[in-house]
């Protein structure tokens, strides 16, 4: 069986949290200032994703009011903004 990104991440922190609905922007793991693994999405990757139901901009909204700044612990994954 193929182990999924999610599984490698359950393995080295099985308290990291996940951000429903978003696996396919899923960039990797991070450390925060020494704490446990976590999760890293991208961003803009997140916001393509809630485009399938909304507009861009209520999109951007929905991600900066209840994803992005929804701290639910030290699990809570990380949303990067990649530069070009």
């Amino acid at each position: 069986m193929k182990e999924t990104v999610l599984d490698i991440i359950t393995e080295i922190n099985p308290q990291a949290l996940k951000a429903d609905g978003f696996d396919e922007a899923i960039l990797g793991i991070a450390n925060r200032c020494g704490n446990d693994s976590i999760i890293a999405y991208d961003y803009d990757e997140c916001v393509k994703i809630l485009q399938k139901d909304m507009s861009y901009e209520d999109a951007v909204e929905y991600m900066e009011f209840n994803v992005v700044n929804s701290y639910v612990g030290e699990g809570t994954p990380i949303f990067i903004k990649k530069i070009q």
